[in-house]
């Protein structure tokens, strides 16, 4: 009896990491490069997360790039701005929501492997620090100006929870 109790606990401690973030919704994704040259790009879309605990993004992985991190900009003592590493991640709050835009927050892809051409889609693997993965892709779009709104062209069904 002690023993069943034990592994049905033991088991049971690796399915709460996953269940956290059950449900983290990304809405209008893209991503593009500053030129067709370029050796970096970036992306960006809007995070909903319905849970009752907050989630953290600590990473992100792309196969069109050597590295992708996370990244935001800001205002260097002279008044010059600058794009910095986030090495502590991006929160998620409970019930709240979190956005990637251009000159804030966004996931930069450095090294890419290949162009980012207009139309293209991407597959893009977040790292959640609750331990589990979030693969999706977005389109590649080259023609959205920096203060476009939201379409808000949902991505349903891509929950953090059913990650490859």
């Amino acid at each position: 009896m002690k023993r069943i109790f034990l592994s049905a606990a033991f088991a049971a401690s690796f399915a709460l990491p996953a269940l956290a973030c059950e449900g983290i919704d990304i809405a209008d994704p893209y991503a593009r490069a500053s030129t067709a040259m370029s050796q970096s790009g970036a992306a960006f879309m809007e995070f909903t997360n319905p849970g009752a605990e907050d989630c953290r993004i600590i990473g992100a992985r792309s196969d069109v790039a050597q590295r992708v991190e996370l990244h935001t900009h800001i205002e260097d003592d002279a008044g010059v701005m600058r794009m910095v590493e986030v090495e502590e991640g991006f929160l998620i709050p409970a019930e709240g929501s979190y956005i990637l835009a251009r000159g804030g927050d966004h996931l930069m892809f450095l090294g890419l492997t290949q162009p980012l051409a207009h139309g293209d889609e991407i597959t893009v693997t977040l790292v959640f620090e609750e331990g589990d993965d979030l693969e999706f892709t977005m389109p590649v779009d080259l023609e959205r100006m920096p203060d476009h709104g939201h379409s808000h062209d949902h991505s349903h069904g891509h929950s953090h929870g059913h990650a490859h």
